[in-house]
Order: C-alpha cells, then sequence, then structure tokens
C-alpha cells in the first residue's frame, strides 16, 4: 500500500515507516515492558512499520534502565533522557522532533491509554483525511477522583468556548494522532501539551477529529496529577495562548490602540483644564493653579500610561517573542537516534 522507501530533502534513503509512537513519561518503570509489549503486539497484527520513542522526563526510579533493556531487545525502541524533570510538554517537544512516522501517535505510559486504539487513529488520519484526532476517554469514572474529573469539564467547555475547536470534548486526553506535517510545524513548549489541537488550528491545521476510546484503570504506581491546580493553570496558559494566537504578529494592534486611546483621554483632560485656567484670567475671575486640581495629575498620568501602552506595542513589534533558548534541554543520553 505504501512505498518501502522515502527520500530526505539531502537525498538520503531512509525507509518508509508507518507509526511514530510517541511516549513521555515520569517514574512509570513498572509499566513499561508490559506497555511495550502490548504495543508491539497491536504493530504486528496490522503490519506495521513503527518506532516507539519514549522521553523519560527526569524520572527518579529505574525507567531509564527498563527503556536500554526493552532498546536492547528490538530495534523499534528508541529513548531520549532528561537530566531532570521538565514537563510533558518539553518531553513531547523532543519526541516529535525525532518522529519519523507518517502518522504520530502520543499516549501516557500508565497503561490507562489502549494502544489498541491505534490503528482505528491510524485509519482516521490516512483515509479520512484528519490532521488530528483526538481521544475522548470514556468510563472516567474508573479510578479518576472528582478533584480530576470536575476540573477536567470545566477546562474543557473553557477551551471549547476559547479555541472554536466545538466538536473536541477532551483536550486534555493523552491519546492523539496527528499527521506528521502537524507535529513538525507546531511547538509545545510550557505547560501548552494541553492546547495541542488549538496550537494545531492556530498552525492551519483545522482538520481535527475526536475519537471515543477506552480509559483503563491505573495498574502500578500513582497519578501525578494535582486537579484543581492544574485547572487554574491551564485556564492560565488557555488565556496566553488566546492573546499570543491573536495579537502575537501584531502586539502593536493592541498595545497600540489602547495607549493611544488613554493617551487622548489624558491630553484632553488636560486641554480642558488649561483652557478653563486660560479662561478664568481672560475674564478676570480668581481661580486655583491648574496643579492645584486633582484631575490635573489624573489627565498626567493617563498619557502617561497611553505612552508607555504605545512604545510597548512598538517595542512588541520589534523584539521576536520566540526565546531562542525555549527549548532548550539538557537531555543526558539518547537510544537508537541519529543526530
Amino acid at each position: 500500500m505504501f512505498p518501502k522507501y522515502a527520500y530526505l530533502c539531502t537525498r538520503k534513503k531512509v525507509k518508509f515507516m508507518d507509526i511514530s509512537v510517541v511516549i513521555p513519561l515520569y517514574n512509570e518503570d513498572e509499566s513499561l515492558p508490559e506497555l511495550y509489549a502490548w504495543i508491539e503486539r497491536v504493530m504486528a497484527q496490522n503490519n506495521f512499520s513503527f518506532e516507539v520513542i519514549f522521553v523519560n522526563d527526569g524520572s527518579t526510579d529505574r525507567s531509564w534502565e527498563v527503556i536500554t533493556e526493552l532498546s536492547q531487545k528490538s530495534e523499534h525502541v528508541k529513548g531520549i533522557k532528561f537530566r531532570r524533570n521538565y514537563g510533558k510538554s518539553p518531553a513531547l517537544y523532543c519526541g516529535f522532533k525525532e518522529a519519523q512516522g507518517d502518522v504520530v501517535i502520543t499516549m501516557d505510559a500508565d497503561l490507562q491509554d489502549s494502544p489498541d486504539e491505534i490503528p482505528e487513529l491510524y485509519r482516521m488520519i490516512k483515509e479520512d483525511g484528519y490532521d488530528l484526532v483526538s481521544g475522548y476517554k470514556q468510563n472516567r469514572s474508573q479510578g479518576d477522583p472528582l478533584s480530576k474529573t470536575i476540573p477536567t469539564k470545566l477546562f474543557n467547555a473553557t477551551t471549547r468556548k476559547v479555541s472554536g475547536i466545538k466538536n473536541l470534548h477532551d483536550f486534555n486526553c493523552g491519546l492523539k494522532a496527528y499527521r506528521q506535517e502537524v507535529v513538525k510545524n507546531i511547538e509545545v513548549f510550557g505547560e501548552m501539551h494541553r492546547f495541542i489541537p488549538y496550537l494545531a488550528k492556530n498552525a492551519g491545521f483545522d482538520k481535527i477529529g475526536e475519537k471515543p476510546v477506552h480509559h483503563q484503570k491505573r495498574q502500578y504506581g500513582t497519578s501525578k496529577f494535582m486537579g484543581w491546580n492544574r485547572f487554574v493553570n491551564g485556564y492560565l496558559d488557555l488565556m496566553t495562548l488566546w492573546f499570543l494566537g491573536t495579537f502575537g504578529k501584531k502586539p502593536m494592534h493592541v498595545f497600540g490602540f489602547l495607549g493611544t486611546i488613554v493617551f487622548i483621554i489624558g491630553f484632553f483632560a488636560a486641554f480642558f483644564l488649561g483652557a478653563q485656567k486660560a479662561w478664568a484670567l481672560y475674564q478676570g475671575v480668581p481661580m486655583r493653579l491648574v496643579t492645584d486640581s486633582p484631575y490635573f495629575y489624573i489627565a498626567l498620568t493617563m498619557m502617561m500610561i497611553g505612552t508607555q501602552l504605545f512604545l510597548a506595542g512598538f517595542l512588541g513589534d520589534l523584539i521576536s517573542r520566540n526565546s531562542a533558548g525555549r527549548n532548550d534541554y539538557q537531555i543526558e543520553g539518547t537510544l537508537n537516534i541519529e543526530h
């Protein structure tokens, strides 16, 4: 169905690969052997060429040792090891950077995401033409406390409203499928992994679908989730993403506009006070000094704030919002990854 070989822009001959599975993890050593065996079984049953990229996000248990053992047994296993814990978004960013598959699948390492969903996710990308397919976790009552489910529902409702992606019910589901072009053209940083569909939409990949997926009970370890804390952080990140998506390329449009309005109000207020004083002097009517009026200082303050807002917009247009070191992470080691 697919050619066995493809050519990169460097004309280097490389094997065609159907699927890359990117798995960020933190202290999941117990679940990794079972998870990889499950993935390998699904791939073999469907005759997929594949790779599994484990991104060890500063784990303090035996996760890296387990990944090393798996890589020695299978050429499909690749690994990236962070020197310290950076978070899920940096782990996904580095995994996306190395992914070679035509379709990229992301899933959590705790066995709550089922690899049996992979063939249908792959089909939806390749045959239905979606750019991104997000999982929608069913039967979430299995093991999920109210401190997790209530913030999740509020978060998803808010994100649907702000992003305009009305058909997604679970933005934060770790089980997703992407066309390779999507992951190579979005930048996941900070804690923006919650908003990858929104990032993809802003990048022009707007064919976004959803698939109900089975949500299993955690078998090993404990959840690294903090419900209400993540909801608050997620809300702040969402506002940041909305602002950058709306005004990130044109900061002068918002800061310059607001600054101009505030400056004009302050200027005319000061002009009115000055004109009122001049008229009183002309008529020979006693009147207190302009500087004795509190309105003079309010007007002056507004003019200063307006000027500062205008300059902020001007500087925002001159300075790139992309920090050169924003996605510079200290990687201690890799397995089966070519540079």
